[in-house]
């Protein structure tokens, strides 16, 4: 399974961004969960949004309102828009594909991820 992930970038605070998540190798059985965490250097690795078999979506607090997670029908591309970008959202985003419906994972938003791509940075600015 790999995931490839695209779309990070330099922004200004405020502005906006699209992460794109690629999906190939990965046999989809009934359940799944996609999403996206990210890591802050010197910082600890957070959940940030998922997605899973059943459309369901779950977001972290701090991007609620800002950010959108979505799939592409054919379920291969994931999506994260972000908008109202904050200096705090500067981080590594990193995709991942987990193996039951988000709601079974004890942190909605941040299930445990079996396969993961290997990131795209994104910098914001004030």
């Amino acid at each position: 399974v790999q995931l490839v992930e695209s779309g990070g970038g330099s922004v200004q605070s405020g502005g906006s961004l699209r992460l794109t998540c690629v999906v190939t190798g990965y046999e989809y059985s009934r359940y799944y969960c996609m999403g996206w965490f990210r890591q802050a250097p010197g910082k600890e690795r957070e959940g940030v949004a998922c997605i899973d078999s059943d459309g369901a979506t779950y977001y972290a607090d701090f991007v609620k309102g800002r950010f959108t997670i979505s799939q592409e029908n054919g379920k291969n591309t994931l999506y994260l828009l972000m908008n109202s970008l904050k200096p705090e959202d500067t981080a590594m985003y990193t995709c991942g594909v987990a193996t039951d419906r988000c709601k079974y994972y004890t942190t909605h938003y941040y299930p445990a991820y079996i396969w993961r791509g290997q990131g795209t940075q994104v910098t914001v600015s004030s």
